[in-house]
């Protein structure tokens, strides 16, 4: 997606466009018009395209697209009558919905409470709380809190005790760390929204993975970032795991020499893939040489389900830093509970000093009670207890995957990670939009490729959670199925279920 505001220019939709399929019924074929109204009205029922984006003026498009001018006029003539465009003599064309249509879903959020009976969820990849040790460590944090209930509750830089239960576990990764190097904050995003905002000005440049984390991208967007992806390799194909193109990092950052640069180096989000130490070492010096901050995502660093016990993990990025060009953001919601809001920040005490003083003017501090069940659950005695329950779960529904998918998808493709949330699906050619969008229809969530890209990029890939119980994974397979099908033939559901109705 690129960084639009209120105008998308030729090129931008143009690039967008290429990257968007449309179902094709087998025999039948569409006039241009039809298709280019289609690809624009999927584009905005999926939010990939912005309601109120003004369009390109008719005659750019078509010089952009090497249509003529009369098949642009009709498609958004199209789009007019169907009410996913609204136009003004002098002041141009907007994209819009269509009266009483429901605002686009966005399948990486939850679920509400009042659909998940009617609703298959297999956007979001986020595990239950571990029962019961989050109920203990609840207990145990409330008899605490009085202690803390006297004074004001405001800690900026973080309760300490939980400063110090981060710190520790650092230092047990390999990474000496001291807790004024910790900054609690509200969750992952939180702390991303810190860094950003102190080290990175509207309009400078952020290399970031491709494929990458699809809310980190939409906030380095909104924060003004202009967005360098940098691809992943499959020198092995979508069955193998991908790793770092070092070669391509480096003529980005000598070229670009972007202010930040944005990895998930441990089992990446969403392809669950681990950097190994060499790689790490190596792009750091790529940074180095730029001038480049490093920042590390390690919300998922904990979650090894699939490497062989004993195997000695890479080190944390911080700890091969010898220029202290990386800062770490890390999490409590992947593996304890996403109902816990903390966070956290790994810089130099200085940064974290900064960090802290900045952010009163948006949320003062993390909730107390969170932080004290927080630091309880990453007790010396507990983590490790709670960390094997949660990848017995994930271990559990990576197995189930790895028994139905082939079954249903043989031509469908993915690496089975060492860790991390969830799969990177190949899907043979089939638009993760279209299904997608059959899924909206259909009761299934399904998170689309494309929104782990820019610019459309993974149009046919989709991200499966892992987090789904191993014993409804073959139910939610089948469903899945179903959903293809529909996209593949060139339907999708009606509100009934039970007929399809023509794209």
């Amino acid at each position: 997606m690129a960084d639009w505001h209120t105008t998308v220019t030729p090129p931008a939709l143009a690039r967008l466009l290429a990257a968007t399929r449309l179902p094709e019924p087998a025999g039948i074929r569409r006039p241009a018009y039809r298709t280019l109204a289609g690809q624009i009205r999927l584009l905005v029922s999926e939010g990939r395209l912005p309601v109120g984006a003004r369009l390109p003026a008719e005659r750019e498009l078509a010089t952009a697209l090497e249509l003529s001018r009369t098949t642009v006029a009709t498609a958004y003539e199209t789009l007019r009558t169907e009410g996913y465009l609204h136009s003004r003599r002098g002041s141009g064309s907007w994209t819009a919905l269509p009266e009483g249509a429901p605002p686009p879903s966005d399948a990486l959020h939850p679920v509400p409470p009042d659909e998940q009976g009617n609703t298959l969820d297999l956007g979001v990849a986020a595990l239950p709380a571990p029962q019961p040790f989050l109920g203990e460590a609840a207990a145990r944090a409330v008899e605490q809190l009085p202690a803390y209930a006297a004074g004001h509750g405001h800690f900026p830089t973080g309760v300490p005790v939980l400063r110090e239960a981060v710190a520790r576990r650092y230092t047990e990764r390999g990474l000496p760390t001291t807790p004024d190097q910790i900054l609690i904050t509200t969750g992952a995003m939180g702390g991303l929204h810190l860094v950003q905002r102190a080290l990175v000005g509207r309009g400078d440049r952020v290399a970031v993975e491709a494929p990458s984390y699809a809310h980190t991208l939409q906030a380095l967007r909104l924060g003004g970032a202009r967005l360098v992806p940098v691809p992943y390799s499959w020198p092995g194909g979508p069955r193998q795991q991908p790793v770092w193109d070092l070669a391509e990092w480096g003529r980005v950052l000598r070229g670009a020499a972007p202010r930040l640069a944005y990895t998930i180096p441990d089992f990446h989000n969403p392809t669950g893939a681990l950097v190994d130490e060499a790689q790490r070492r190596a792009l750091l010096a790529a940074a180095r040489a730029a001038g480049t901050v490093v920042l590390a995502d390690e919300t998922t660093a904990e979650l090894g389900w699939g490497v062989p016990d004993g195997t000695a993990l890479p080190r944390p990025m911080a700890a091969l830093d010898r220029a202290a060009q990386v800062v770490t953001v890390g999490s409590a919601s992947k593996l304890l509970w996403g109902g816990l809001r903390v966070g956290w920040v790994r810089a130099a005490p200085a940064l974290v000093r900064r960090l802290a003083t900045e952010r009163v003017y948006s949320d003062v501090g993390t909730p107390v009670l969170d932080q004290l069940i927080a630091a309880e659950l990453m007790g010396e005695a507990l983590l490790d207890r709670v960390r094997a329950h949660q990848l017995d779960r994930l271990r559990a529904g990576a197995a189930a995957f790895a028994a139905a998918l082939p079954a249903r998808f043989p031509d469908w493709a993915h690496a089975e990670p060492p860790g991390g949330l969830s799969l990177w699906v190949s899907t043979d050619g089939l638009s993760g939009a279209a299904l997608a969008l059959a899924g909206e229809r259909g009761g299934v969530r399904i998170a689309a490729g494309n929104r782990f890209g820019s610019d459309g990029a993974f149009e046919n890939y989709i991200r499966l959670p892992l987090t789904v119980p191993a014993a409804a994974v073959p139910a939610a397979v089948e469903r899945l199925a179903d959903i293809a099908a529909r996209a593949t033939s060139g339907g999708r559901w009606s509100a009934d279920d039970s007929q399809p109705l023509a794209v």
